[in-house]
């Protein structure tokens, strides 16, 4: 599949937009065991060398190649190398658009995608390694702890999606003939819901850029997709005491699109000895992209913060 033409920062080259913000850009494709093409992105410092690595997984509907890179990219201006591709349907990777017939599957395409990055260049094993996933990417991470508890000295969890919010999950008894017909029709995309961009983003004028996405899913929800989102959440919501990695869950208190009680309930379950809340008043589901510049920076300088007092203290 040939690259957008278009960018989410305006019509300067990609290239030549790295070279600007002072980061070095690549991008590939990896074949994962089950014999998936993923496509991938990473962002490395350009003027020293990484103090850390994040493997970043994105969100339900979402890529890595448009609003979701500003994250990526500011990480990278404060010294960490930053991974990330898209999953199975989402993107460029392989897979019906916005199908994911299974999460657990998932998680080894990114263990195994992260494993290669590791054994490609011997000076990342040293580092502190951390996970960093928005929405369904923080569910995602956290599945990636349990199976690896080890592997990660702390998690960036931003409005995960550890619950599907009641406000936006099929009532009854439509859920009982959306389960009823998912094992026959998994990839029909007829799941009721009102379009989730107009319930993550607050900021009138951010809405077209993020509509511009070429790659954003715009059709309805897929039933094996949700069923097995569905899945997953009612595990993860058991499972919360289990998590001993150390991380800040950050979310908004207006979120109706994952439940902001959730993270609280992760936060005050969580075995971790090192963990952090932040609640912020006001804020919807987009907190990285679709608040106010002004928000948006107050979450960035959270989670870099937060990231540099576990490797070192600040960027030199």
């Amino acid at each position: 599949m040939s690259d957008p033409e278009i960018n989410f920062w305006g019509d300067t080259p990609e290239q030549d937009y790295f070279d600007q913000k002072g980061i070095i850009g690549s991008k590939s494709y990896f074949t994962s065991p089950r014999g998936l093409t993923l496509f991938t992105r990473s962002w490395l410092p350009s003027s020293s060398p990484p103090r850390g690595l994040i493997l970043m997984v994105h969100g339900y509907g979402n890529d890595i190649s448009w609003t979701f890179q500003s994250t990526s990219i500011f990480l990278a201006q404060n010294g960490f190398a930053c991974f990330a591709l898209d999953i199975e349907g989402h993107g460029r990777s392989d897979g019906v658009r916005a199908y994911v017939p299974s999460v657990d599957l998932v998680v080894s395409d990114i263990i195994s995608f992260f494993d290669s990055i590791k054994k490609q260049n011997t000076e990342y094993r040293t580092l502190p390694r951390f996970l960093f996933g928005e929405s369904m990417g923080g569910a995602i991470s956290l599945l990636i702890h349990f199976l690896d508890p080890l592997g990660f000295s702390g998690a960036v969890l931003v409005a995960p999606m550890c619950k599907i919010s009641d406000k936006v999950r099929p009532k009854w008894p439509i859920d009982r003939f959306l389960i009823t017909i998912s094992g026959f029709f998994p990839t029909w995309a007829i799941v009721p819901t009102e379009d989730l961009l107009e319930k993550c983003i607050r900021v009138e004028e951010k809405k077209p850029v993020a509509r511009r996405n070429p790659m954003r899913y715009r059709e309805k929800p897929r039933l094996g997709t949700v069923m097995e989102l569905l899945r997953v959440t009612d595990y993860l919501g058991k499972k919360l005491k289990d998590v001993r990695v150390p991380f800040i869950v950050l979310h908004g208190s207006a979120d109706v699109v994952t439940d902001p009680e959730v993270s609280r309930e992760l936060y005050e379950s969580a075995e971790s000895e090192d963990k952090t809340l932040k609640i912020y008043e006001g804020m919807m589901h987009s907190m990285l992209f679709g608040e106010t510049d002004e928000n948006v920076e107050i979450v960035r300088k959270d989670i870099v913060g937060w990231l540099n007092d576990r490797c070192g203290g600040d960027r030199t």
